[in-house]
């Protein structure tokens, strides 16, 4: 089969490698019908998480059942599923509760060194019964892979937020995720959303989505819009020193600071005294990707909640080297890529 590594800062191949094999008696094959890069897959390819050479990656993809264990009760080859890009155990305690970060066992990630990448023409995945689900009617490819991952994390870090209906909220980053955790804010009723990127063209993408776009200095602008008080909260998509430092100073006091994007591994100096002080929730959050479902799928299939647009490129898994230069050079044309077997 095919499988996308990443051999270091910016080098990307496709090579061929042995066919997967059932993962154990709970376990199904899942041929890729579509997979997509991920910001978070960006900390590999920039250099900011370092890996050997050959680094299967992804942790994105949809596609159909080829085989399944002798365990596995809710699925069988030929149905068309879409997988959460965390894995648990599926039996535990901690995977009960939907949010295999609890998982006893400990969580595993696609695509990380802990389980097969997902940017391949076919995955093992582990306890299928609890890691797949079927893609209901009204689910496009899109919708179904923004449903494995980013949309999902969107949403967790609006609802972490804690705001009141009606509350001001910031978004840090308009990237796949930011644009969904500010149509997800929006969704959860949000009075305003306040978006900041430095591209100019995502900020007109989530001023598209509900926004009102931030020019300028972040935390001025924001303590400006908020008659000096702050936000009820700042949704950190990006997670840079910078975006914390602007979410802890742009937050009112009293507010929440919910942090879904990927730092990297320097410590980050956090301002515990005046956070004290100004009573500050700090929430940071893996998303508990099968919990969201029951509240997602239902908001895409009506429509309620919007996933067009963020896909703005798709590839051959071929031109994956391609697909990884398009997102990372963080335009405002090319926000996610799909590439396709």
């Amino acid at each position: 089969m095919l499988q996308v590594v990443i051999d270091g800062p910016g080098q990307v191949k496709v090579v061929e490698v042995t066919d997967p094999v059932l993962p154990g008696a709970d376990g199904a094959l899942v041929a890729v019908e579509s997979t997509a890069i991920c910001g978070s897959d960006l900390h590999f390819y920039d250099g900011d998480i370092p890996v050997g050479d050959g680094f299967p990656v992804g942790h994105e993809f949809i596609g159909t059942v080829v085989e399944v264990g002798p365990d596995v009760r809710r699925f069988r080859p030929g149905d068309r599923v879409l997988t959460a890009s965390v894995a648990g155990c599926g039996h535990c305690d901690g995977c009960a509760t939907g949010d295999p970060v609890t998982c006893v066992e400990g969580p595993k990630v696609f695509g990380s060194g802990m389980l097969g990448g997902g940017q391949a023409t076919m995955v093992a995945v582990p306890s299928a019964d609890f890691q797949l689900l079927a893609i209901p009617e009204g689910i496009d490819a899109e919708a179904a892979l923004l449903l494995t991952d980013n949309l999902n994390t969107g949403w967790i870090g609006a609802k972490r937020a804690d705001f009141a209906p009606g509350g001001t909220v910031v978004v840090l980053g308009l990237g796949a995720v930011g644009l969904c955790a500010v149509r997800s804010a929006l969704v959860l009723g949000a009075g305003r959303v306040l978006a900041v990127d430095p591209v100019v063209g995502r900020r007109e993408l989530a001023a598209e989505s509900g926004a009102i776009p931030v020019e300028g200095a972040t935390v001025e602008a924001v303590l400006e819009s908020t008659h000096g008080r702050g936000a009820d909260a700042v949704i950190d998509a990006v997670a840079l020193d910078a975006t914390l430092n602007d979410a802890f100073s742009c937050v009112r006091a009293g507010g929440t600071v919910s942090v879904i994007g990927v730092h990297n591994l320097d410590p980050y100096p956090l301002p515990v005294l005046m956070s004290l002080f100004r009573s500050i929730t700090l929430r940071m959050t893996t998303a508990p990707v099968h919990q969201t479902w029951k509240d997602l799928v239902p908001l895409v299939a009506n429509g309620r909640l919007r996933t067009d647009g963020i896909f703005t490129h798709r590839y051959p898994l071929a031109d994956a080297a391609k697909a990884y230069a398009a997102v990372a050079a963080r335009s405002a044309d090319c926000i996610k890529v799909m590439m396709q077997p």
